[in-house]
């Protein structure tokens, strides 16, 4: 299905989550000299109006980053990750929202490399022109990412974050992540993979975390955010997660410390919480 559009969404409390996490992973990836490779499996359009078009009609990005963008008392992780939203509003106004492929560029130096692939054609076609460029830097397919991804493990600098977002409106995208990060751990198992879920009353949204703790990876690491309770009806998103596999050893104390301030900045209800879990090896 290419009806998915990431506009509608975009700045939303699952965007604060999966860029929240994505920042802490490359600012980490930084720290060694050897270059590494960002690969994002749905990349979107790569940046977004927040005053115009999509988002304008469901306006999720309000309970998202429009909750924490005039807090002054942010942890210094989430302080971060919003001065990086600010480079796409200089005047200080929210009207823009970078998308995944903007935050990590952002965060990388000129010798890392990103791959970013997109199915959706207005959106790849978007894509494209949000990261033109001369050199060969960044580097833009408009096609499946799942099949992408493949061609490009190991990466030949035997260092990569992958990023794998799929719109799960198709039952099988579950299927798919599954499958598609237990064959990357085969080619590259000392990638480091960070993949994003809904929270969702239907079954296979409930059932995907504990699938993937048992993939063959070193380490994984859980963290999920809830803004309120499910729904009666069992409509819609209720919180969102990240699955992130070989994870930096850093990263759970990191988020331990900024989670009960963001389950509480975002919550929506009584029902909002934050699951955080690593594995014991």
């Amino acid at each position: 299905m290419l009806s998915y559009r990431h506009a509608f969404h975009a700045g939303n409390h699952a965007d604060v989550l999966k860029h929240l996490v994505l920042v802490q992973l490359t600012r980490y990836l930084v720290q060694k000299d050897k270059p590494f490779w960002y690969i994002d499996t749905h990349s979107g359009a790569g940046v977004y109006s927040l005053d115009s078009g999509y988002a304008v009609k469901l306006a999720e990005y309000k309970n998202g980053i429009g909750r924490l963008w005039d807090r002054k008392d942010l942890p210094p992780v989430l302080a971060d990750y919003v001065e990086l939203v600010r480079r796409c509003n200089p005047d200080r106004r929210l009207k823009s929202y970078p998308g995944s492929p903007r935050f990590a560029l952002w965060t990388m130096r000129k010798k890392d490399r990103l791959r970013l692939f997109e199915l959706h054609s207005k959106d790849a076609r978007l894509l494209q022109e949000n990261f033109q460029t001369s050199d060969k830097q960044v580097i833009v397919e408009a096609t499946d990412g799942f099949v992408g991804l493949k061609a490009l493990l190991p990466p030949a600098s035997r260092r990569a974050l992958v990023l794998i977002d799929p719109s799960y409106e198709e039952k099988h995208d579950y299927e798919r992540v599954y499958h598609t990060l237990k064959e990357s751990l085969i080619r590259f198992p000392g990638g480091t993979y960070a993949l994003w879920y809904p929270q969702l009353t239907r079954l296979e949204a409930h059932e995907l975390p504990q699938r993937l703790k048992r993939l063959p990876a070193k380490d994984w690491l859980h963290v999920a955010l809830r803004v309120k309770a499910p729904a009666s009806d069992s409509f819609g998103m209720h919180g969102s997660g990240m699955f992130i596999l070989n994870p930096p050893w850093i990263l759970h104390e990191t988020l331990a410390e900024v989670m009960p301030y963001l389950a509480n900045a975002l919550a929506l209800d009584a029902g909002a919480n934050y699951t955080l879990e690593r594995s014991e090896n």
